[in-house]
């Protein structure tokens, strides 16, 4: 159970009866409703509060239903559908406005640069608490347009009501923690005024920030989706679980003692979560980098050579060329080799060349670097498409290849008329890598092509993503990818490409030279299946 969890699992004590014992000795809630309608009633002769048409009372029938009447018609209707959890017996539900003097939204401000009477707005108002930092302020000379009763009191209750995402959120109005002579709120937020020498506004707070209300708290309100309002009216209905004052005292205390306990936990919790984040990204990289090696499996001489495999894959490409099934382009004269003096070369048709520089680790004498260009039959960057809203071929782009898998629904689509213009090598095959090659943050990611995952005819990539077509039947594309995704590879990635710092590129050619350790290819079906469980253990 993480901080959040707990937190919501002592607020849902708190406000079913739970957190601490009821207490014999406490009068009944009943008792101090009836001592809240007689204030209330006192204000109204007072005419310091409207009388409420819509007032009721909630009782509990025989039938062990619960039912509202209401005073001004009689009419009583069974609400057992909005009790949302049992309460004990001295408890009872009422509707919020049963309680309070004053529920109001606040009201669009003029601002000013004049910082004398700050205007409460959605954003002062954080579960961390009320700050009146973030206030701005109303013109002083519009303040004479603002009734008393819209001043905010001490206590008061902040309630964000419009807007995704804030919609909700609660603060409890201080004046201690307002430097300024008064405030006000602006029309996002509700104030809510409960009658304080009965009901006590930290645990109405309690209430409105458990589970209860605020896992439903989208499902109450009214608009669309990208607007949704808590209307007043809505606001004043809400059902609220009402114990004595006592009880109520008891409860605040309580979770006031209990929270820091729980703050302290939540944020061990999360400092352990960020360890084991960091310890299973570091175990991963260590599987990687030890499978790259060669240290992951062992090696098996009746497996062959990588030397040996890389022969049948020359003979395979220059057949694939003389059928017309591939460019003479994908064929290298590439060679590279250990020399007397225990350094790397590479042979070419042209020349001999030292690259010790560009070798990143030694690897068994079974395996052979190659560049990439020479196990594959195909890499190439795709082309720029021409978009369609007609849902048929899917282009791959960079925000299809993440690093949790291949995401299709992430495409777009091409217009269908332009397929005409894609050779057959354009359109994707299983198991092609997908390397994205343009871009700060998203540069080096790969993914692997999956036609299972695709639910249309076929795809094609767009400009920004590489190709990269290995020869499958020797060399196993996600042994590639698990290559490609170790911190050898992504440590300099943006270090191996071209352009500005803000636009990073790899081009074809990069990728084409990239060094590869190549093992035979049974080790390579070992390894894959060797990080594949590895990796199943750490998640």
């Amino acid at each position: 159970m993480n901080g959040k969890q707990l937190k919501n699992s002592i607020l849902q004590w708190a406000i079913q009866g739970k957190l601490v014992p009821q207490d014999p000795n406490d009068e009944p809630a009943s008792v101090l409703l009836e001592k809240i309608r007689q204030e209330k009633e006192r204000l109204i002769k007072e005419k310091k509060i409207k009388r409420d048409k819509n007032a009721s009372i909630i009782y509990r029938g025989e039938d062990n239903s619960y039912y509202e009447k209401f005073l001004a018609s009689g009419e009583v209707k069974c609400i057992d559908d909005e009790i949302p959890f049992e309460i004990p017996a001295t408890w009872i539900w009422v509707r919020l406005n049963d309680i309070c003097s004053y529920i109001q939204r606040g009201k669009s401000p003029i601002y000013s640069s004049i910082k004398k009477y700050p205007v409460i707005a959605q954003k002062c108002n954080q579960w961390a608490g009320f700050c009146i930092d973030k206030a701005q302020f109303i013109d002083p000379h519009s303040l004479s347009s603002y009734s008393e009763e819209r001043l905010l009191q001490d206590g008061d209750l902040m309630w964000n009501s419009t807007g995704l995402g804030t919609l909700g959120r609660m603060a409890i109005y201080q004046s201690a923690l307002n430097p300024y002579e008064l405030a006000v709120a602006d029309s996002h937020v509700t104030v809510i005024r409960p009658l304080k020498a009965h009901v006590l506004s930290q645990y109405l707070y309690y209430y409105f920030a458990s589970d209860t209300v605020q896992s439903v708290i989208e499902d109450k309100s009214d608009g669309s989706t990208k607007q949704k309002e808590l209307s007043t009216t809505t606001v004043k209905n809400y059902m609220v679980p009402l114990p004595s004052l006592a009880e109520q005292e008891r409860i605040v205390e309580k979770v006031r003692v209990i929270m820091p306990v729980i703050d302290k936990y939540s944020k061990s919790q999360e400092h352990l979560n960020k360890i084991n984040t960091e310890l299973n990204e570091s175990l991963k990289k260590s599987i990687l980098q030890e499978a790259i090696q060669g240290k992951l499996v062992p090696q098996i001489a009746e497996e062959g050579t990588a030397q040996e495999l890389l022969e049948q894959i020359r003979q395979e490409k220059l057949q694939l060329v003389k059928e017309g099934k591939l460019k003479k382009s994908a064929l290298t004269d590439s060679v590279i080799f250990k020399g007397d003096d225990n350094k790397y070369y590479e042979q070419t048709h042209f020349q001999t060349t030292c690259i010790e520089e560009e070798i990143p680790f030694d690897i068994p004498l079974s395996w052979s670097w190659v560049r990439l260009n020479d196990i594959c039959d195909y890499i190439q960057r795709g082309k720029s498409p021409k978009y369609s809203l007609i849902k048929k071929y899917p282009v791959i782009a960079q925000k299809c290849n993440q690093w949790s898998g291949f995401k299709i629904e992430k495409a777009q689509f091409i217009e269908p008329y332009t397929l005409a213009s894609y050779s057959i090598e354009r359109l994707l095959q299983d198991d092609d890598l997908m390397l994205n090659s343009t871009g700060l943050g998203t540069l080096g990611r790969m993914a692997i092509y999956k036609e299972a995952l695709n639910p249309y005819e076929l795809a094609v990539a767009d400009s920004h993503v590489t190709v990269i077509r290995p020869m499958k039947q020797h060399v196993r594309s996600e042994y590639l990818y698990y290559y490609f995704s170790s911190n050898t590879v992504q440590s300099v990635i943006e270090d191996k490409s071209d352009g500005s710092t803000k636009q990073k590129e790899l081009s074809t050619t990069t990728v084409k030279n990239y060094l590869v350790p190549l093992p035979p290819t049974m080790e390579q079906d070992r390894i894959i299946t060797k990080i594949n469980y590895l990796l199943q253990c750490i998640k």
